[in-house]
């Protein structure tokens, strides 16, 4: 086959064979991870994150809508530092061929490379040997090569065949891959997506897998919690689509700064996106009708969605009991286990995200949560390096400034974060400064049992066997948890000045251990107060913060 051009219908099922390939290979990419520490897989990750995408994309002929569709989707859904960094990539792609209602070879050439660099850009500190090697030494390799004449297909398989060249290199930019015996498993899953759409031009279609899908837990709204005596301050969170119309009844000249400007009189929390003639609008307001009789100026819904918000407002202040003042400051964690949860709620975190086992916290959720503080500033606590990546991404698209993520890297930095908050002070650049203090200097360790062989430098393991890892690398292996506990605890080099531990049991662990434990390390370091919580986290036994 030779194709010249796609659309926005090509480029759909393009897509989903890509996803649907990617998802066959989802345990082997997940296999590639460096660490035997089943944490948020990259495989998955990046099946999440374009499964999101696909199912929020606009099906149509228009390449560029479908991609903008495609792009937002990916936005909100992506997890883990790869499912960012791909959605990153589907981002500048995306802006390049915003008014490309089909792409030919030009097009596909320059979309690639806008993918790429805005990957890069999104990335503080860009690491080769990762998905940013290979996207861009594929594209850049073969650049030169594309003319009009190029079919897509022939540019796809010149790219994926230097990003796999590339992807054969990674253990050579990335000494922890070629410790491990591994190339990136990141580059690994994107190349896989690309190979996916090519096969589709070839006419190969490949079936998506299915997910099971988690029964939802979220009750159905009480109605009642809604009625004659209430009160109606939240208005309507109202969302539609505007198809303009060229009849004499309706107004021709539209431009969305003004469109919005309008609105600003009817409410708030604003967005408007403008796609040829049509217009997709969300607004919160008090007064819906004002809304509907200033958009049918310019035409008629496609579709028109409308909820008060009062109700879901009154429904979520019954489930948390009482109704949460403003605050000059709110904060946001991610955990995974009720012992967690009830901790970090104690120590006056507003919102408490599940982190999951092997599931990390994607921006849509961070934005969600932005939405239910009522705060003149907002603190995020990640506690896991894979999710600061999405924390991040949710920021900019909030377009809140008053938002800080303090990067905290595990769970133990996140509670001496906490610690060290003064919820009293009305200073609020003092309490994050203080906040951001709390996670100086703090070790982690951590201890489970690995999922998968792995050898890195002098240190192997085989599957089954009790490691232990320090600020996120093995340090210890055996088959005594507590001895590798120990061990890795002497690795810390100013382990004779800490004077705080603290440890947190996982959900599996038997309480009678804790006892144990204490003994062991309390015998080499008499003069550290431990303290011991059922944090009931479901990856790792242990978690021990040491300051």
């Amino acid at each position: 086959m030779s194709t010249k051009r796609i659309n926005g219908i090509h480029l759909e099922k393009m897509i989903k064979n890509g996803l649907a390939f990617l998802q066959q290979h989802e345990e082997e990419v997940n296999r590639l991870n460096v660490f035997p520490v089943p944490d948020g897989d990259t495989g998955t990750n990046m099946v999440l994150t374009l499964g999101n995408g696909v199912r929020f994309a606009k099906s149509g002929e228009d390449a560029g809508a479908y991609l903008r569709s495609l792009s937002d989707g990916m936005l909100l859904g992506a997890r883990g530092n790869s499912g960012v960094i791909l959605s990153q990539f589907f981002r500048g792609f995306a802006v390049e061929m915003a008014r490309c209602p089909v792409i030919g070879p030009g097009e596909l050439r320059n979309g690639l490379i806008r993918g790429y660099r805005t990957a890069y850009e999104a990335v503080v500190h860009p690491v080769e040997g990762t998905i940013l090697s290979v996207t861009r030494e594929g594209i850049e390799h073969i650049r030169s090569q594309i003319t009009r004449n190029s079919s897509i297909e022939s540019i796809l398989s010149m790219y994926i065949a230097e990003m796999r060249k590339t992807l054969s290199f990674t253990p050579e930019m990335l000494s922890v891959l070629k410790e491990a015996g591994v190339v990136d498993s990141g580059a690994y899953g994107i190349i896989l997506i690309f190979e996916g759409m090519l096969k589709c031009l070839y006419g190969e279609v490949i079936d998506p897998v299915e997910r099971p899908q988690a029964p939802s837990e979220t009750p159905l709204i009480d109605l009642s919690l809604f009625n004659e005596n209430s009160e109606f301050s939240d208005g309507y969170c109202t969302e539609f689509i505007l198809q303009r119309l060229v009849n004499s009844r309706y107004q021709q000249e539209f431009n969305r700064d003004n469109f919005i400007s309008e609105l600003r009189f009817f409410g708030n929390s604003i967005a408007v996106v403008v796609d040829g003639m049509r217009v997709k609008v969300h607004i919160h307001t008090l007064y819906p009708s004002k809304v509907i009789a200033f958009a049918q100026q310019y035409g008629e819904f496609l579709t028109f969605k409308m909820e008060n918000m009062q109700v879901q407002h009154n429904e979520h202040d019954r489930i948390i009991g009482t109704k949460k003042a403003h605050k000059p400051l709110a904060v946001i964690a991610v955990v995974n286990g009720e012992g967690m949860r009830s901790l970090f709620e104690s120590f006056g975190c507003d919102i408490v995200i599940d982190g999951g086992t092997t599931m990390n916290t994607s921006s849509a959720e961070f934005l969600e949560a932005f939405d239910h503080v009522d705060a003149d500033a907002v603190v995020i606590l990640p506690n896991n390096p894979n999710i600061i990546l999405a924390a991040n991404q949710a920021v900019q698209l909030s377009k809140r400034r008053d938002i800080t993520v303090i990067e905290s890297r595990s769970v133990a930095q996140g509670y001496f974060a906490m610690a060290m908050d003064i919820p009293d002070s009305g200073d609020v650049k003092y309490r994050i400064s203080q906040m951001q203090s709390g996670i100086e200097n703090i070790a982690t360790v951590s201890q489970t049992v690995a999922s998968r062989g792995y050898s890195y430098h002098e240190i192997s393991c085989r599957k089954g066997d009790e490691i232990a890892l320090l600020d996120g690398e093995i340090v210890s292996v055996g088959s005594d948890y507590a001895k590798t506990i120990a061990d890795t605890l002497s690795a810390i080099p100013d382990i004779d000045d800490k004077e705080t531990c603290v440890v947190f049991r996982g959900a599996n662990v038997p309480a009678e251990r804790e006892e144990e434990l204490y003994e062991l390390l309390s015998a080499r370091y008499p003069l550290m107060d431990f303290e011991f919580i059922n944090g009931g986290q479901e990856i790792y036994h242990w978690i021990i913060g040491i300051a």
